[in-house]
């Protein structure tokens, strides 16, 4: 996915772009440091994502968010581009007209790199989700939104359903069992973060583990997917049912 860095201090952007350069998938097309420049670099590189400061010297974010989208509509070939703002501006009611000016999400500065890849791959992961789609269905529809409705199971507190698909993903293209380490390398994620959700699978029936012996120390564990079921539906594990589940 080709990127446009918006951002009025040169050095932040290029930060930015230097995490963005660093996520599988994705390229900076070019980096804008004021409104102006950010439209003039949006209609000629016309990236898929745009990662917008709300603080411009010239006009803010919001404006140029907006001017962006009345670009495209007069343009039936111009294709939509997606935006993250990525802004130290605080104030509720600035994030709700991000919201409302079509964003699909806002990082409060200062951030660290894992929370923008976090973003990148949820981006990533949604322009999938509706290449794929021919006719959405509604828990189609929730999952994208971010909603669920009343009753429905939800991933517990501090997992993402954007990374909980990506290590489904993994684990489903590798074939085979892996490791943790070998989940986080293939995802970008940290070790701990792929073992969180690795484990959660295990709980949930979603994934089986087996243990690798070495010559010392703890056994290795290794996760491959069960198949069957859906994301997110309970089902005892047999280690579960064995009463024997407990994470090294």
């Amino acid at each position: 996915m080709n990127v446009l860095v918006v951002d009025d201090d040169f050095m932040v952007a290029k930060l930015h772009s230097r995490y963005v350069t660093a996520t599988a998938g994705f390229r900076v097309a070019g980096v804008a440091h004021s409104g102006a420049d950010a439209l003039s670099a949006a209609e000629r590189l016309r990236p898929d994502l745009v990662l917008l400061d709300i603080y411009l010297p010239d006009m803010d974010g919001l404006a140029v968010l907006r001017e962006l989208r009345v670009a495209e509509g007069l343009d039936a070939a111009r294709p939509s581009a997606d935006a993250l703002f990525i802004t130290a501006a605080r104030d509720a009611g600035v994030v709700r007209a991000a919201l409302r000016a079509g964003a699909l999400h806002y990082l409060i500065k200062p951030f660290n790199q894992a929370a923008l890849q976090e973003q990148l791959r949820h981006v990533a992961a949604l322009r999938s989700r509706f290449d794929r789609l021919g006719e959405a269905r509604q828990e189609d529809v929730d999952q994208i939104f971010g909603t669920r409705p009343p009753g429905s199971r939800e991933l517990p507190k501090g997992l993402a359903a954007h990374t909980a698909e990506l290590v489904e993903r993994i684990l489903r293209e590798h074939g085979g069992d892996l490791s943790a380490t070998e989940c986080a390398e293939a995802g970008s994620l940290s070790r701990v973060s792929a073992r969180r959700y690795l484990e959660y699978f295990v709980e949930t029936g979603r994934v089986q583990v087996s243990l690798r012996y070495g010559g010392t120390g703890r056994p290795e564990r290794r996760y491959r997917l069960a198949g069957g079921g859906l994301l997110g539906e309970r089902r005892p594990s047999p280690e579960r049912e064995a009463g024997r589940w407990a994470p090294s």
